[in-house]
């Protein structure tokens, strides 16, 4: 009996923390904990939305938080710890996307892009630590494959997921005392919201054409959730989704030189599009 409580965390009764609770990821999770009977609080952005999610698993808490506000986040992580009682798991979820090119590009919108996805995801693991720092304690910071192998225009986002990438692994060795665990989440691209608006610039529409396999690489979201799941069960050091992202990470200097030779043929063209393009980011942020 040690054992198996040591290598598995039975979800009835757990208390969860998920913020980008209000679509997608964030969204799929709380529904698939929920029945797992798992005790959710929800945070994000869109309060119709997480209303009704909140009604749907059950009257869960939840607050409507912009994750680049520190004060913003301590308030929302405390709401969730006084309404559930305390807290064993977060999930550092919130996160946006926007083709940039680096050079020419908006620096507003790296600007943006890091507040959200890096000092979002600091605040949230910051004011949820010292809940979570028991021997039951977990943490899933969500990172991307994007931290590992950086295509063009996505310079902004992946420079972001690899600082996610950073904390987490930062986190976990600090909390390793405590007995609480941390996670570090890498997904390739899912079927969300996020994925579709990305894939409607015309920038990514031109390397689609070059690479027509690229949206059918698209993996349903319910693969992730199985993922994400698994993790917080067992809480995973790492959590991939599809699976072949696990054997991409251990080479990753080699997967990165694949891209810098396949993008030859046609990243001026992107770039030339993307710089005439502004596009945005994939979620609103409020101004």
């Amino acid at each position: 009996m040690f054992l198996l409580h040591r290598s598995t965390f039975p979800l009835e009764g757990r208390r969860v923390l998920i913020t980008g609770a209000a679509r997608g990821i964030g969204a799929e999770t709380a529904r698939r904990l929920h029945a797992r009977g798992a005790r959710v609080a929800l945070v994000g952005l869109e309060p119709e939305l997480l209303e009704t999610l909140a009604a749907e698993i059950g009257g869960a808490p939840w607050r409507e938080c912009d994750v680049r506000d520190g004060g913003q986040v301590e308030g929302a992580v405390e709401h969730a710890v006084e309404e559930l009682g305390g807290l064993d798991v977060v999930m550092a979820n919130a996160g946006v996307a926007a083709q940039l090119p680096l050079v020419g590009g908006d620096p507003a919108m790296m600007e943006r892009t890091l507040a959200v996805n890096v000092l979002g995801v600091y605040y949230t693991l910051r004011a949820a630590g010292p809940h979570i720092s028991h021997s039951d304690g977990y943490a899933l910071a969500v990172s991307s494959l994007a931290a590992a192998v950086h295509l063009p225009l996505m310079g902004a986002y992946s420079a972001s997921k690899a600082a996610v990438e950073a904390i987490g692994n930062t986190l976990r060795t600090e909390l390793r005392p405590s007995g609480a665990r941390v996670g570090v989440a890498y997904f390739a691209e899912l079927d969300t919201d996020m994925t579709t608006r990305g894939f409607s610039t015309e920038a990514a529409k031109r390397m689609l054409r070059r690479d027509p396999r690229g949206r059918r690489r698209v993996t349903p979201l319910s693969t992730a959730i199985d993922a994400v799941e698994r993790g917080i069960e067992r809480r995973s050091r790492r959590v991939v989704a599809p699976a072949w992202v696990a054997g991409v990470l251990p080479i990753r200097t080699l997967a990165q030189r694949a891209i810098d030779v396949g993008s030859r043929p046609f990243v001026e063209e992107l770039v030339r599009v993307a710089r005439s393009e502004d596009a945005p980011l994939t979620t609103a942020q409020p101004e």
